[in-house]
């Protein structure tokens, strides 16, 4: 399990220093994992591709889309780590946690960092009924820290 977080902390780091996010990054849009939907999530902002980086969330969960693309007016790229995973199943469901932190690096130079955790839901794909919803996040709650990216992540959420 090390090495995987591993190499999903080196996936994550998507953008080098310095370099113009929109320019350097590969489309990524995969929601076969909680980990890969919150990495497409955050590829989506480094591309300032909002509409996409909105699709991840379930219906109704954010209530307004001018609100949340003026969120990131200031932001240049985001580099992510991700921590430990735990899924549990219920009532025709998968529900998935998964720790984050994210150092978000602004226009004027400032970085700032935050963590937190994700919950994200499949609803099994056996019993939907079209349009079909595959896993995507149910809530997200991440709060600024005064740790480094790598210290910042939390250990686990208690979901």
């Amino acid at each position: 399990m090390r090495h995987l977080r591993s190499l999903l902390i080196a996936a994550a780091l998507m953008a080098p220093a310095g370099a113009p996010a929109q320019e350097s990054l590969d489309y990524l849009d995969d929601r076969s994992s909680a980990a890969r939907v919150i990495l497409s999530l955050y590829n989506a902002i480094n591309r300032h591709e909002y509409a996409r980086a909105w699709s991840y969330w379930g219906e109704g969960v954010l209530s307004d889309y001018e609100g949340f693309v003026a969120g990131f007016a200031a932001t240049e790229r985001v580099d992510v780590m991700l921590g430990e995973e735990s899924v549990e199943g219920a009532a025709g469901s998968t529900y998935h946690s998964l720790a984050v932190a994210i150092a978000a690096y602004n226009i004027d130079g400032s970085v700032r960092i935050f963590a937190g955790c994700f919950l994200l839901r499949l609803v099994s794909p056996t019993i939907q009924e079209p349009p079909f919803r595959g896993l995507h996040i149910e809530r997200g709650s991440l709060r600024a820290s005064k740790l480094p990216l790598g210290e910042a992540l939390p250990a686990s959420c208690g979901e």
